[in-house]
């Protein structure tokens, strides 16, 4: 799937609103970009909206303003993934669209850490 110029031009414009939080980067992926910092994703632009990732630590702040999840449909079913509009407001201040990134790089790097303490051992290393 093309990637118009307007969206390319969109993103752009989010890294360097995110780039007060740190050295953020975006990254295509299917149809949309991923926000990355160090590694690891923290937002998703799909269309001309931003993204946030969400877990039971920040999800109640995204809901308390009537945000919605990201989701997308598949074989007939609609899939949620954790991951939340950003408050218009944020998009409008760097400074507040900067704690809003951090609090989703947060939810991100609890997100690996659990995966990390899920991983299977290795039978050969008892």
């Amino acid at each position: 799937m093309a990637i118009s110029i307007e969206q390319r031009e969109y993103v752009a414009h989010i890294v360097d609103l995110l780039q007060f939080f740190g050295p953020v980067e975006s990254k295509s992926l299917f149809g949309g970009f991923g926000v990355f910092l160090e590694g690891s994703m923290f937002g998703l632009i799909a269309g001309n909206e931003l993204y946030l990732k969400v877990d039971g630590q920040n999800r109640q702040d995204y809901k308390d303003l009537g945000l919605q999840a990201f989701s997308f449909r598949k074989n007939g079913k609609q899939f949620k993934m954790s991951y939340y509009q950003t408050p218009q407001e944020a998009m409008e201040d760097a400074e507040l669209l900067s704690v809003w990134a951090s609090n989703a790089y947060g939810a991100a790097m609890r997100a690996a850490a659990k995966k990390g303490g899920k991983r299977k051992k290795c039978k050969k290393c008892k």
